[in-house]
C-alpha cells in the first residue's frame, strides 16, 4: 500500500437514521473497515497491525480499543456492558455535549452521527461522524483515529450563526477497564485544584446503584454559584502525586497536567490519557466495594467543561478532544 490518503465521503446520508449496512458497505468500502448490522444500530470495526476499535452508528460510541501489549497480546482498555435496565451499551468512550445559543435561548445536543468520510493510511484509520442542529447553524464533528498504540478523540465545533454566540458543556468521556479501582493509581495529579461534585451522568455513563444524586451537566453552572463557605468546602488541591482511586471519588480538576497516566497493578499495564481544547478533567472512581473484574470495575476520566462553558463567537470554530496512548507495547 502507498502512503495515499485513500478517503470516501457521503453527503447523502440523514443524521441519526437507521444504518443502512449495505450501503455503508458500498460507499466506505475500506481496508480494515468493516460494518456489521446489530439490531437498529451498526458497529464500524477498526483494525490496524497490532490493533483495533470498535464504535457504533448512530450513536457515535466507542465500544472497543484493543492495543497490543507487552506480552504479544492484545487488551481492551475500554470498559463496556449491556443496561438490562436501559437495553443498551454503557461505558466505553462517548461525546456529551450541550449546545446553548444565548439569543434564541435553545439548546442542541449531538446525540446521533452519520458517517461522513473514512480514511486510511498505512499507519492509521480515520472515521470522521458528523451532526448537524436542525436550524443548521452548529455543526459537530468527531473525527475517530486509531493508530497502533493510539485512539484518538477530536471534536470539531462550528458555529456559523452570523451573530449568535454559543455556550458550549459537557465532556469527552471514557471508561478504562481495570482489574478493580483497588489496584489503580493515577500519575500526576499533585498540586492540581479540584471540586468536588456529584458523578456525571451521560446516556452512556456507568453509575452503580449505591452512588447516590448522580446529576446532568446542565446543573453544574449552579455548583459555581453556592455560597462561598459551602463552595469553599467542596474544593481542594492534590496533595498525592500518586492518587490510589479505591475509594469512592468524583472530582473535577481545574488545573490538571494535560497527561495523565493510569497505572493497574492487577492487570500490569498503563494508560495515558490526553487532553485538547479542554480545561477541566473529571475523574470517577465507584470504588471497591464490588467484585473484581466485573460491571464495576472501571475508572471513568472525562475531559470537561462543566463548570465553565466554552464560548465560541458567531462564526468561529472550537476543537477539544481526548487521546489513549498505550505505552506498553
Amino acid at each position: 500500500m502507498t502512503n495515499q490518503l485513500i478517503a470516501y465521503s457521503s453527503s447523502n446520508r440523514e443524521e441519526g437514521e437507521f444504518p443502512d449496512v449495505e450501503y455503508l458497505k458500498r460507499e466506505f468500502r475500506t481496508s480494515g473497515v468493516s460494518f456489521t448490522g446489530i439490531g437498529n444500530s451498526c458497529v464500524v470495526r477498526m483494525e490496524v497491525e497490532n490493533g483495533s476499535a470498535n464504535l457504533m452508528l448512530p450513536s457515535g460510541l466507542i465500544t472497543s480499543f484493543k492495543p497490543q501489549m507487552w506480552h504479544g497480546a492484545t487488551m481492551e482498555l475500554l470498559h463496556t456492558f449491556v443496561s438490562q435496565a436501559e437495553e443498551a451499551v454503557q461505558g466505553g468512550l462517548s461525546l456529551a455535549l450541550a449546545l446553548h445559543n444565548d439569543t434564541t435561548g435553545l439548546s442542541w445536543s449531538p446525540d446521533a452521527w452519520a458517517l461522513s468520510k473514512v480514511s486510511r493510511t498505512p499507519e492509521s484509520i480515520q472515521v470522521e461522524l458528523i451532526s448537524t442542529s436542525e436550524d443548521a447553524t452548529c455543526q459537530v464533528k468527531h473525527v475517530i483515529t486509531l493508530e497502533r498504540d493510539r485512539l484518538n478523540s477530536d471534536i470539531l465545533v462550528s458555529n456559523s450563526a452570523t451573530s449568535s454566540s454559543l455556550h458550549l458543556m459537557g465532556s469527552a468521556m471514557c471508561h478504562l477497564t481495570v482489574s478493580t479501582p483497588d489496584a489503580v493509581y493515577a500519575l500526576g495529579l499533585e498540586a492540581s485544584d479540584y471540586f468536588i461534585s456529584p458523578p456525571f451522568e451521560t446516556s452512556f455513563s456507568i453509575i452503580p446503584p449505591d452512588v447516590q444524586n448522580p446529576t446532568t451537566f446542565w446543573p453544574f453552572n449552579k455548583l459555581i454559584s453556592k455560597e462561598k463557605e459551602e463552595e469553599e468546602e467542596l474544593m481542594g488541591e492534590e496533595d498525592d502525586n500518586y492518587k490510589h482511586l479505591s475509594e469512592k471519588l468524583s472530582r473535577i480538576y481545574t488545573s490538571a497536567p494535560r497527561s495523565l497516566t493510569i497505572i493497574d497493578r492487577g492487570r500490569r499495564n498503563s494508560v495515558t490519557v490526553r487532553r485538547q481544547g479542554f480545561k477541566e478533567v473529571y475523574i470517577f472512581s465507584p470504588g471497591s466495594e464490588h467484585e473484581w473484574y466485573n460491571n464495576y470495575s472501571f475508572i471513568c476520566i472525562a475531559n470537561s467543561a462543566l463548570l465553565e462553558p466554552v464560548i465560541l463567537n458567531a462564526q468561529t470554530e472550537w476543537r477539544g478532544g481526548l487521546q489513549l496512548w498505550n505505552p506498553n507495547s
